[in-house]
């Protein structure tokens, strides 16, 4: 799947201080601002039966909002890896993750050989790892992240929710994109360890 497409728009990001839990489904507003590790987290819900799939990875543009928060250059270049999370063979989060040419240097090349290997389980095992704010969206159609999180869906929801954060590695970003999808509904939330609930 292109990585821009002119037809579809960019989705608009809020900061998590601005988003309300009257405007969110209770079975996601949960996962949204949770900071501890997803991979961590999906690994516990599905009983270990979990499973990264990953659709592309290249080279290319981010889009305009990706390169404004990682503070990129204009059409600069960034490795682009999309992913979908199973968890009991279905995927319940799509992944987008851009990283800068200048983070995949020195010991941080190893981030471009992932392979199938989930990126949270890597990033929150770095003791150099720091994150910043969690930004959130309401996706829906016509939005260029609800056309690449749906590409395997039958039938389309009306909307989905994500969040986006950067990490820094040895003060260098990555900007990671989790777009939860309507089959993570099944989870049973109870099951996290840790009273971490945020919203309002």
């Amino acid at each position: 799947m292109d990585s821009i497409n002119k037809f579809q728009r960019e989705s608009v990001w809020h900061f998590e201080d601005h988003v309300f839990n009257y405007m969110l489904p209770t079975n996601i507003a949960c996962w949204l601002f949770d900071p501890a590790s997803l991979t961590a987290r999906l690994l516990n819900a599905s009983d270990g039966n979990f499973r990264v799939r990953v659709m592309s990875q290249s080279w290319g543009t981010p889009l305009w909002n990706e390169s404004k928060r990682l503070g990129m250059r204009e059409r600069q270049v960034a490795l682009i890896r999309e992913v979908f999370l199973y968890c009991n063979d279905e995927p319940w989060v799509f992944a987008r993750t851009v990283i800068p040419r200048t983070t995949l240097t020195g010991k941080e090349n190893y981030l471009a050989n992932l392979g199938s290997k989930p990126l949270g389980a890597v990033l929150f095992s770095d003791p150099n790892m720091h994150r910043d704010h969690f930004e959130i969206t309401c996706l829906r159609d016509g939005d260029l992240l609800y056309s690449h999180a749906n590409q395997l869906a039958d039938n389309k929801p009306t909307e989905i929710w994500g969040r986006r954060s950067a990490f820094y590695l040895s003060a260098k970003p990555l900007l990671v994109n989790e777009i939860f999808l309507p089959a993570i509904a099944q989870c049973r939330t109870a099951r996290h360890p840790s009273p971490f609930v945020r919203y309002r």
